[in-house]
């Protein structure tokens, strides 16, 4: 898998991986924009990320043997049961490539996020 620092966008983040890897990446994308709409993507630390109301809401990235999905700094507190199937450390999850992904703790997780940062439910 190719080097991404260069991507600016998140396009060009998910046009360097495998079709199959794409397909996930994408997934993940179209989940949160459909949670947070008023959200605005960008890279921020070389993978894609999405900021609401100035503020990082979350962050994902592929790796060779799995996602990573970072709610930061604290969206993944109220899922710790849940997560303990998955590797990760404080603030972060791995989700094997070789699984289906976890597409509604996912969803719980942004929604989780959307409130943290705005202060009210997510749509």
């Amino acid at each position: 898998m190719a080097n991404r620092p260069t991507a600016t966008t998140i396009e060009e983040y998910i046009a360097d991986f495998p079709p199959e890897v794409q397909a996930r990446l994408e997934e993940i994308r179209t989940l949160i924009r459909s949670l947070a709409p008023d959200a605005t993507e960008s890279i921020s630390y070389a993978i894609p990320t999405f900021d609401l109301n100035g503020k990082h809401l979350v962050h994902f990235a592929a790796f060779k043997h799995h996602i990573g999905f970072y709610p930061t700094p604290n969206g993944l507190e109220a899922f710790t049961e849940e997560l303990s199937h998955y590797k990760g450390g404080k603030g972060s999850a791995q989700f094997p490539l070789d699984e289906p992904l976890p597409t509604e703790l996912i969803r719980r997780t942004v929604e989780y996020r959307v409130q943290q940062v705005t202060g009210n439910a997510a749509k």
